[in-house]
């Protein structure tokens, strides 16, 4: 297959070329270890997608410009074996994503912004030069897309407005700028409610354009598919091209806050009929996904009502006789980023064991189930066809790349280097697991990260690193806001407990947090920094702990019980005041399950208990400096949870400094922001751990 990237182009925003930061500096190289500047040089790889011959995989990367303080995403190719370089397909002009193969494996079509507005563009990548040419020109424009296996149809995502804005209400009154809201869920996560929703619609597609539009979620007021990533994964063809199957939760305001019940529908375009598949689950179902031969629908299903760190089971359903089986029964795990194999009795998915993510293989008639991949590594995602398996794989010490999994081979092939240019001319710390004793007698997986030109007979001062989530494993995740390769090139040693509280380590191990965050996971905190702090090598006297969401809370927390273990600490975005942060939230089935209900229920021992630890209540104990950060626009833990404790700081006289960003969310997610995050926090520490 020859192949040919397309020529340079100029960022439509300024007229400028757009220049990606992915080149180290020579200073860089003579410093050789990683920097908050030099994270963002790394590309980000992703949504591989196999060729229909399986002869080549089609991925995107998305790179980065400080300057412009935004990234793009560019689509590559490469040969599924990895015997060839990658090839990059589309240029800077505009990003490219959601890249999908056409039915003969000639063009690959993706979502670009290149013309202005979100559209569907196509490219011949074995053309002798090969150009993008736009396919739809969608009034505001395509989020994602998926074709019918025939290609003649296009199922497509847009927003639409459902409820009257306030222009169209007080058309006499333009300069008028309020929120009128009379019900819950007025906002999640990151942005406000303004009465428009994602919509699934559907085109006919003939020679190379789309021919009608179809709503097929007319007049509903939620969002297909689900808030808050909108993703693609939450619908798909059926084999036939006559079905499509979508995940959503149809409920509003209230209803809508506080559950988690969503199900799986399948819409026929020739009828217009909807029939709801998943009626009787009460939790989250999501992720359809037809077998290739049209027989069974696969999706993930979690059973206990409002508890969204369930487990998340792996569920098929014969759809001739609409018999369902769970797949995933005998593993205690999750399991996510299912895919079907060719036979349509197979199918891979990734879960997780001891703090890592490892893809799986299972077998719907013969009932069997086995772990694929093994090491000290994250799978986040895996894809098959025509005989090739394709998995995306992380570590603390490797940004993600692409893997090819073998059928008798537990570590795969790397087919991407994307960062090679950065990783060979840096030093990265060895990351150590370590099984440490918890108060209860228990055993705990701990990372420990080591510093670059780690020398034991030298003293260190150290970090812990207290997770969010609360039900998220300290895997071996590669961040970049969290990025323990960062921390440890700055001269700590990192530990990173997986306490009570996780996944990959049973259920009981998961749920013990619910209900309890101030209970024997914040004594697993003490257990992993008292067990490294006792190393010779590890300055006992200069220890910090940072963290951000329920680490943030964990943060505040050993504020107030730490008895002058740390002598600095950081906390992002953290859950300070649980009674403000019960009122302010949005999700009301997040803070139901895990603190319990509301303030106001005296009746319910448990949740008083949980209410009488709230890291506020210890304020009068604080004592250590303490650097606070959060984003205005974070709406699953508002920013004035942050505010409180800055306020409790500064007027107890402690040292204290706040971080606010108007412009960021529950993440600081842009480049220049990050950079100024990163290095305050990094400041933080080496005034009070290494001055």
């Amino acid at each position: 297959m020859a192949l040919a990237a397309l020529s340079a182009c100029s960022d439509k925003e300024s007229g400028q070329p757009f220049q990606v930061d992915n080149q180290l500096t020579q200073e860089e190289k003579n410093r050789g270890v990683l920097t908050p500047e030099i994270l963002w040089k790394f590309g980000q790889v992703g949504d591989p997608q196999i060729s229909p011959d399986g002869s080549h995989v089609a991925y995107c990367v998305r790179r980065y410009s400080l300057t412009d303080n935004r990234g793009v995403t560019s689509l590559y190719l490469t040969p599924s074996s990895g015997e060839a370089n990658p090839v990059k397909l589309t240029d800077e002009q505009g990003s490219a994503s959601n890249p999908r193969w056409s039915a003969d494996g000639k063009t690959i079509c993706f979502i670009s912004d290149r013309s202005g507005t979100e559209q569907i563009w196509e490219i011949a990548p074995a053309a002798q030069a090969p150009t993008a040419r736009q396919l739809s020109d969608v009034k505001g424009g395509v989020t994602a897309f998926e074709f019918s296996p025939k290609g003649n149809m296009v199922l497509y995502v847009k927003k639409v407005q459902v409820s009257p804005t306030l222009a169209e209400r007080y058309p006499q009154l333009p300069k008028a700028n309020v929120r009128i809201i009379t019900d819950l869920m007025y906002r999640h996560w990151s942005t406000w409610n303004d009465g428009s929703y994602h919509h699934i619609f559907v085109s006919g597609f003939s020679y190379g354009a789309l021919v009608g539009e179809k709503d097929i979620n007319e007049g509903e007021a939620w969002d297909t598919p689900m808030a808050t990533d909108f993703s693609i994964s939450d619908a798909c063809w059926g084999a036939e091209g006559r079905y499509i199957y979508y995940a959503s939760k149809k409920m509003t305001g209230k209803e809508y806050a506080l559950s988690t019940n969503s199900d799986i529908y399948r819409y026929d375009t020739e009828t217009g009929v909807t029939v709801n598949l998943t009626e009787a689950n009460k939790g989250y179902d999501r992720h359809p996904l037809i077998s290739p031969d049209g027989a069974r629908l696969a999706w993930l299903s979690m059973e206990t009502p409002g508890y969204e760190s369930d487990k998340n089971r792996l569920m098929v359903m014969e759809l001739e006789t609409g018999y369902v089986e769970e797949i995933t029964k005998d593993i205690e795990e999750s399991a996510t980023a299912m895919c079907w194999g060719d036979d349509s009795q197979t199918l891979y998915f990734v879960s997780g064991v001891n703090a890592t993510y490892q893809v799986y293989q299972a077998s719907v008639e013969q009932k069997t189930l086995a772990q694929v991949t093994q090491g000290a590594h994250d799978y986040t995602g895996v894809v098959a066809r025509s005989g090739v398996v394709i998995g995306r794989r992380m570590s603390m010490s490797m940004a993600p790349e692409l893997f090819a999994i073998g059928a008798a081979d537990s570590v795969g092939t790397q087919i991407t280097a994307t960062n090679k240019h950065i990783y060979d001319n840096l030093r990265l710390g060895s990351v150590e697991q370590r099984w440490i004793r918890t108060s209860d007698g228990k055993q705990m997986l701990t990372w420990v990260i080591f510093p670059p030109d780690f020398d034991p007979e030298k003293k260190y001062p150290a970090l812990l690193y207290c997770q969010g989530g609360p039900q998220s494993a300290v895997s071996q995740f590669w961040s970049w806001r969290w990025n323990m390769q960062l921390l440890a090139a700055q001269g700590y040693i990192v530990v990173a407990p997986n306490r009570r509280g996780v996944p990959t380590f049973g259920k009981a191990w998961l749920t013990q947090i619910s209900g309890d965050y101030a209970g024997q996971n914040i004594q697993d905190y003490y257990s992993a920094i008292d067990a490294l702090k006792a190393e010779k090598y590890v300055d006992a006297a200069k220890l910090g702990a940072l963290g951000a969401s329920y680490g943030g809370y964990s943060v505040y927390y050993l504020a107030g019980t730490h008895n002058n273990r740390f002598k600095a600490l950081m906390a992002h975005n953290g859950m300070f005041n649980l009674e403000s942060m019960y009122g302010t939230t949005e999700e009301m089935f997040f803070v139901n399950y895990d603190i319990g209900g509301p303030y106001w229920d005296k009746q319910r021992f448990k949740l008083i208990a949980a209410y009488e630890k709230s890291p506020h209540k210890l304020v009068h104990k604080w004592t250590t400096p303490i650097l606070i950060s959060v984003g205005e626009h974070d709406y699953r833990v508002p920013y004035t949870e942050g505010l409180q404790a800055f306020s409790a700081a500064q007027l107890q006289g402690i040292p204290s400094k706040l971080l606010f960003f108007p412009d960021e969310t529950h993440f600081v997610s842009k480049p220049q922001n990050a950079v100024v995050w990163h290095t305050e926090l990094l400041e933080w520490f080496r005034t009070y751990l290494q001055e």
